[in-house]
């Protein structure tokens, strides 16, 4: 999986032999520099640029171009060098661009020989800037990884070679630009751009004796128009004409009458002259229709940012564009987190690395040198970290005003329970693409929530954890209390399901052994939307089990039958939720086997699971439940920072969706189901 990076972002390389491609859009200098441990270069021997492109490990290309590919052999790299710095600089007195704001943001990418990208960054927000320092192979403890820096320079190659450390920048990057003047002309133009498939179109070049082509064939007829009596009809009812089209008679085979349809018509009108020129667009390629246009942004004061709008995604629905822009959101969210996180821990390997190098001649150690640099590697820091925040503060904002403007527009799928949809929620004839379960959110801006969706039909059941030992929050309060909350929280989701879904076609099970969740379950039991009363003791813990999995057997088994029709009158075709409170009381090695079973092969037949249940109370099983656990999804009656994405192994704090104090939304929301039911007939 490609890792797109932003600027300050690093991300592991996994092979030591690599490609670096520059795409500028423009003809720009291509070059590198080789560091030590401490990103200092040694000498302009550690510089490999047009004038001098190979060094050992390292190759760079000898002129100016829009597209360049460097070779980087981090194993072949001379003996202490542990940076590898890739820069980029416009070329001077070429009479192209000066400043990077002109030209189209350089994409750098690294890649393996085989040319599969590992990493990409797109150097954006500059401006004045003549030379950039794109970004940087590192190798830090053993492994080497790649860093999107970004940073330019007004002063050009000479201001960047003297912050690399080079001695007489300014002789050396005269020395570079004279060798990019003499390759100039033999720089790489920008590839043109793609043209579309309707205009693909190929003249062909006329012959010298100019010989007469033939006339285009004559267009095809159109059809006639349908014949309507007013008098006999009315208005809304046309009569076709009856046509019989010549039917062609070949020995022993007669072919059908056959009418030309449209595509076939167009092709005829379509056709290309002999000697014309020749449209290579299939005349039968049907192009599914596009979505129409999300809802425009008005328009934005001088100065300002646009206006955030609801549903300004693509997708086919509405329902669609919010789930997008939802995750949009979400990724936006990551992206400029992991960019603040790793701008403040790039600020703080500078400083180390500034006072490494002050520090390294004894003599500075003691004394006013010393102070005056550290003074001064810490104010660099403070002021690389400031200007993160700053930035991280600016994009924090304006996702702040999206999800001010989005949040009142979801749907009842997508809303939470203080949403006022919910009190005019109708139960759907179709089931929405996803259903909320909670929130999410990072301790850099606490109160920017980005909902959390899971796909409908669920793919995985959930586990509500009832444990103490599941967050801080948790181990502050009364073991009773937490189980009670837990159980509330499961007893909302299902109705949130229920609520969802179309009449008659969810049906919820319930499993309480010891009947300790009457209080809990009581919306549920007093509005009739179960399947059946609360299983308790192992007596019902076994007949609800059985119940299900002999429909997860019968299912499967017609599904790899292709035989649907054969299934029982009285099964139960929609889908199931298993509640279970309190496990592991009330099972059995029976029971425990079953319930696994229903968690690994149910949710692909529509049965699936919703338990409450404290890890610590089923270490007796050891690791024979640890797939069950791993198969759940894992939420938490009170907030907890446990959710990490795979993308850039954020630890997002989960927050479970709440009913506002006072509030009947649930007993109502309830109601309109058992409402749905009784007027569906279910």
């Amino acid at each position: 999986m490609t890792a797109e990076l932003v600027r300050g972002q690093n991300h592991t390389l996994p092979q030591t032999r690599l490609e670096i491609r520059v795409s500028a859009g423009t003809p720009v200098v291509a070059g590198a520099t080789l560091g030590d441990e401490r990103g200092t270069v040694r000498g302009i021997e550690w510089i490999a640029h047009p004038g001098s492109p190979q060094l050992p490990g390292l190759e760079v290309s000898q002129q100016a171009a829009a597209d360049h590919r460097l070779a980087v052999d981090l194993e072949a790299l001379p003996a202490g060098a542990h940076r590898v710095t890739v820069l980029l600089a416009l070329p001077v007195g070429a009479g192209g661009p000066v400043r990077f704001g002109a030209v189209p943001a350089p994409f750098v990418a690294v890649t393996g020989l085989d040319g599969t990208e590992i990493a990409t960054f797109t150097v954006t927000d500059l401006d004045a800037e003549s030379a950039v320092s794109a970004l940087e192979l590192y190798r830090r403890q053993d492994a080497w990884k790649v860093r999107a820096v970004g940073q330019g320079y007004a002063g050009g190659l000479a201001e960047m070679l003297a912050d690399q450390g080079v001695r007489d920048p300014a002789a050396l990057a005269g020395s570079i630009q004279e060798a990019v003047t003499r390759g100039l002309a033999r720089s790489v133009a920008p590839p043109p751009s793609g043209t579309p498939e309707g205009d693909r179109v190929r003249h062909a070049t006329g012959s010298a004796d100019h010989r007469p082509t033939a006339p285009p064939p004559p267009p095809a007829p159109e059809p006639p128009e349908p014949l309507t009596d007013p008098a006999t009809t009315g208005p809304a009812h046309t009569t076709q004409p009856h046509t019989t089209q010549p039917h062609t008679t070949q020995p022993h085979t007669t072919q059908p009458p056959t009418t030309p349809g449209p595509a076939a018509a167009g092709a005829s009108a379509a056709g290309p002259s002999a000697g014309g020129p020749i449209n290579y667009a299939h005349p039968r390629r049907q192009h599914a229709a596009p979505p129409s246009p999300p809802p425009a942004a008005p328009p934005a004061q001088p100065g300002q940012p646009a206006q955030p709008v609801a549903g300004d995604a693509t997708g086919w629905s509405m329902d669609e564009r919010l789930y997008n822009q939802i995750w949009g959101m979400f990724e936006d969210l990551a992206r400029a987190v992991a960019a603040y996180r790793s701008a403040v821990d790039f600020a703080e390997s500078r400083m180390d690395q500034e006072l490494d190098r002050a520090l390294s001649d004894p003599r500075n150690r003691i004394g006013g040198a010393g102070d005056r640099a550290r003074e001064a590697a810490r104010a660099k820091r403070d002021e690389l970290a400031s200007r993160a925040r700053e930035a991280l503060d600016r994009d924090l904002a304006q996702l702040a005003a999206e999800a001010a403007v989005v949040e009142p527009a979801l749907p009842a799928a997508y809303a939470g329970w203080g949403n006022p949809v919910w009190h005019a929620h109708r139960i759907p004839m179709e089931i929405p693409m996803a259903l909320r379960i909670g929130d999410l959110h990072l301790p850099e801006r606490a109160d920017l929530r980005i909902p959390l969706l899971v796909r409908l039909p669920l793919e995985r059941g959930m586990w509500v954890d009832s444990g103490r030992t599941a967050s801080e929050a948790a181990a502050l309060m009364d073991t009773d209390r937490l189980r009670r909350l837990a159980m509330e929280t499961a007893v909302a989701h299902a109705a949130r399901l229920l609520a969802v879904y179309p009449p008659g076609e969810f049906a919820v099970h319930v499993i309480d052994p010891a009947g300790s969740a009457a209080g809990p379950l009581a919306p549920l039991v007093e509005a009739g939307v179960l399947a059946g009363p609360p299983a308790a003791g192992p007596g019902g813990v076994a007949s609800v089990l059985a119940h299900l999995t002999r429909r997860v057997d019968l299912v499967q088994m017609a599904v790899r039958a292709r035989a649907a029709d054969s299934l029982p009158p009285d099964l139960d075709t929609g889908e199931q939720l298993l509640v279970v409170n309190d496990f592991p009381h009330g099972f059995d090695d029976r029971a425990v086997t079953q319930l696994r079973y229903l968690a690994d092969e149910g949710p692909a037949v529509g049965v699936h699971l919703l338990m409450v249940a404290d890890r610590e109370e089923a270490s007796a099983y050891g690791p024979v439940l640890d797939p069950l656990w791993r198969s759940l999804l894992r939420i938490t009656p009170v907030a907890d920072s446990h959710l990490a994405d795979p993308w850039v192994g954020h630890a997002w704090t989960y927050e479970p969706l709440t009913i506002p104090p006072g509030s009947h939304v649930l007993e109502q929301v309830l109601a309109a189901v058992t409402a749905a039911r009784r007027a569906a007939g279910r």
